[in-house]
């Protein structure tokens, strides 16, 4: 009789076990795998689109729309197409529009790209973007205001016989059509080496409320694969403050889910062996930034969890290398309470796999899993700091883009 009940008990522990582990997850993303664009809603995979070359896929603001490039394996083609998740069909917003830079609105199923300097927004044609309207010329960046009826706009500075000048910011209504009268000035970078030298500024991100907005001020070409600058301009374009240098990495900056704390991975140059750094800064920056990786490590990738939780990817410096292959940095998630400093590793990839990309979405942490010699991996999730690891989609070329609900 005991060891009847002893049977029971272990059946039911593995069915509840069993249960929790194939629960079906909330969550909905839009992913690439073998260059086609998939979408997967909670434990259902869905491809949409056939005999493409697709990458970078973004949701539009009310999950009906992602809009995506149609490129090619030499990178000569970068068209833009938009799936209709409602009509379940792919189409382009104009006969043919290459672009490598494109957004939606932070309120309304409107993009925004630029195609060969010029920024353009989509027309609005049986509630879907078709056709588009021009906005303004000599655009290098650029981003929404979070009202959406505005743009940060940056031009390149000009090279003069004294060297590079100054970088233009300008504030412009999505309605300007190329009329200089509209073209507002929001603000002027006054560069000077080598404490801030660039000649132009991109990867704008607003704070939570949209008090401030952080981006990189990027250098020439060979010299911003080691070092970019930082900065922080109020919304009214009044304040402007740099922050510190990093690498041209765009998910390497995030500000904080309802503070305006910025955190990035801090440091120069362009090999990930060694100086590369969690840093939080308060902004406006009136006290030292916050640095929290340990000696003998480096941060490679950073995620909020919460106002006082940070999620990095993380690895052991490698000092001893200095020519031949760059190696490999293989990285484990950890966490990071920023109250405490107490830190603790929360994934565990295999000794020849590293882990980037962390994502939160809701209660729930997501990052890629792949080996160092390979492209495609793993998709896994947890639920929470403590949550049981599992995988949520195998086999995809690059980490998923979740749609999060506005």
């Amino acid at each position: 009789m005991r060891y009847r009940n002893l049977l029971l008990l272990l059946f039911i522990n593995c069915f509840l076990f069993s249960s929790v582990a194939n629960a079906e997850v909330p969550l909905t993303a839009a992913f690439v795998r073998d260059h086609q664009l998939w979408i997967k809603n909670g434990d259902e995979e869905i491809q949409v689109t056939k005999g493409q070359y697709v990458y970078s896929p973004k949701w539009s603001y009310d999950g009906r729309f992602i809009a995506y490039i149609d490129g090619d394996e030499l990178g000569e083609k970068s068209n833009l197409f938009i799936y209709d998740t409602k009509k379940k069909e792919n189409y382009q917003p104009y006969i043919i529009v290459e672009t490598s830079d494109f957004k939606w609105s932070p309120v309304k199923n409107q993009l925004a790209y630029t195609s060969v300097g010029v920024l353009n927004v989509t027309k609005m044609k049986n509630n879907r973007p078709q056709g588009f309207e021009n906005v303004s010329l000599g655009v290098s960046g650029f981003e929404w205001f979070p009202n959406g009826k505005e743009f940060i706009v940056s031009s390149q500075a000009n090279l003069l016989p004294t060297g590079w000048g100054p970088i233009p910011l300008y504030r412009i209504p999505i309605g300007a059509n190329l009329n200089p009268a509209k073209m507002k000035p929001f603000y002027t970078i006054k560069t000077k080496e080598p404490d801030l030298f660039a000649i132009y500024a991109d990867d704008f991100k607003w704070s939570y409320e949209g008090e401030w907005v952080s981006f990189m001020a990027v250098p020439t070409a060979s010299w911003s694969m080691d070092s970019n600058t930082l900065c922080v301009l109020s919304q009214e374009g009044e304040q402007f403050q740099v922050i510190g240098k990093m690498l041209g990495y765009r998910d390497w900056m995030k500000w904080a889910p309802s503070s305006n704390q910025l955190a990035y991975i801090s440091g120069e140059g362009r090999f990930f062996v060694d100086n590369k750094s969690l840093a939080i800064q308060d902004v406006p920056a009136t006290a030292r930034q916050k640095e929290y990786t340990p000696e003998g490590f480096v941060d490679l990738d950073l995620e909020w969890f919460s106002e006082d939780m940070m999620i990095v990817a993380r690895s052991k410096e490698n000092k001893e290398w200095d020519e031949g292959p760059v190696p490999t940095m293989y990285t484990a998630l950890y966490g990071v309470n920023l109250i405490t400093k107490e830190q603790n590793q929360i994934s565990f990839p295999k000794k020849n796999e590293l882990d980037v990309n962390p994502e939160v979405v809701g209660s729930y942490i997501s990052w890629f899993r792949k080996t160092g010699e390979e492209m495609k991996g793993d998709v896994w999730l947890k639920d929470g700091l403590d949550g049981q690891e599992h995988i949520w989609l195998k086999n995809v070329g690059s980490p998923p883009v979740f749609y999060k609900q506005n």
